[in-house]
């Protein structure tokens, strides 16, 4: 597979590549990379024959965006090839309670405050970084139909958001006839798949495009973390790494270790071949600090899992689901199927 084996997101006529260049890391050498290797990044990713790019407002205080928005300027001509997709909702100032969150104010604030960063007229694609408890749905989605009509942006997308309000936002915009919610974007990797219980059955059931992000758990199953090395070099975000430093963790990485020796590849190549090959997956959202690990996350397209390899990933990493779904599968599905074959099911009895 390649960059250029463009899909389309969701029920939308959007083309975009299989995987996304991420850039919360472009513009803060402290954590991140600087200017001149996340232009390296860049020109890398589009070299290869990307176009969908992915970065937010709050991204190390919109230098992110600037970064991405300096790299456009040096090259007139390109914008428009490309897919910029950015967000709202975090806040750029504590000090203002109508700085962050997706009430109308703040929405128009901070789209006029990217696409001045970002040094472009419209957004491709803008998410909702985040569900805002305190904002009724409707204002949202209204104010995002508000500014596809102005131009502003081109497309909508919900991140983080709860299922019953992806639900509820997608089904206002087509009652009310605003523009359709195109895509969620969910944390999801071989160490997270809850999202597979209410959120994936929302993108299935609404023709919604997904897009992971942390396909390898900031860092996890990159292969650098051993029962022997738990603290390796270069772990970044060993802060959010802890909660998945255990037995079940370490017996999911040998699984990953004998498939990647097998196909010649890397475990980072599995892992994230893994969560492409899922079927709702429109396109990864991957990351890199440095050139290398760019190059190593975009070999991960050369990797195809067969059935045997899926198979045995998913028995290993089996996600606990939220009430009903353990029910349902228990006793309500041999309920109402019996013995039957139904759809290709079989009922667990």
């Amino acid at each position: 597979m390649n960059l250029t084996d463009f899909r389309t997101l969701g029920r939308s006529g959007l083309r975009v590549s299989p995987l996304a260049l991420g850039t919360m890391t472009f513009g803060d050498p402290s954590w991140g990379a600087d200017e001149q290797t996340s232009t390296e990044i860049m020109s890398r990713y589009l070299e290869a024959g990307g176009n969908f790019i992915d970065t937010a407002n709050a991204y190390m205080g919109g230098r992110s965006e600037q970064v991405i928005g300096s790299y456009l300027g040096r090259h007139p001509g390109l914008r428009d090839r490309l897919v910029i997709a950015t967000k709202f909702a975090l806040s750029m100032d504590p000090t203002d309670p109508n700085n962050g969150g997706t009430g109308r104010k703040a929405i128009r604030r901070h789209v006029d405050g990217s696409l001045s960063r970002l040094g472009t007229d419209y957004i491709d694609l803008y998410w909702q970084h985040n569900w805002d408890q305190h904002t009724p749905l409707e204002e949202t989605i209204s104010t995002l139909d508000d500014l596809v009509r102005a131009g502003k942006i081109r497309y909508v997308g919900l991140s983080d958001t709860p299922a019953w309000a992806v639900a509820r936002m997608a089904t206002l915009a087509q009652w009310r006839g605003w523009t359709p919610i195109a895509a969620i974007q969910v944390e999801y990797s071989l160490l997270e798949r809850t999202s597979e219980g209410e959120l994936f059955g929302a993108a299935r059931e609404l023709d919604l495009g997904v897009l992971p992000w942390s396909p390898l758990a900031n860092g996890m199953l990159t292969g650098k973390y051993t029962r022997d090395n738990q603290t390796p070099a270069g772990s970044g975000r060993g802060i959010f790494v802890g909660q998945h430093l255990n037995e079940r963790t370490f017996q999911i990485l040998d699984a990953l270790r004998r498939i990647a020796d097998s196909l010649g590849v890397t475990v980072a190549g599995v892992a994230l071949a893994w969560v492409r090959q899922q079927p709702l997956v429109s396109s990864t959202i991957i990351g890199a600090r440095t050139v290398a690990q760019f190059e190593a996350n975009l070999a991960s397209l050369d990797v195809n899992l067969g059935p045997e390899h899926l198979a045995e990933l998913d028995g290993l990493t089996a996600p606990t689901l939220n009430f009903p779904a353990a029910f349902l599968r228990n006793f309500g599905v041999p309920a109402q199927q019996g013995a039957t074959v139904i759809n290709g099911v079989r009922a667990s009895v």
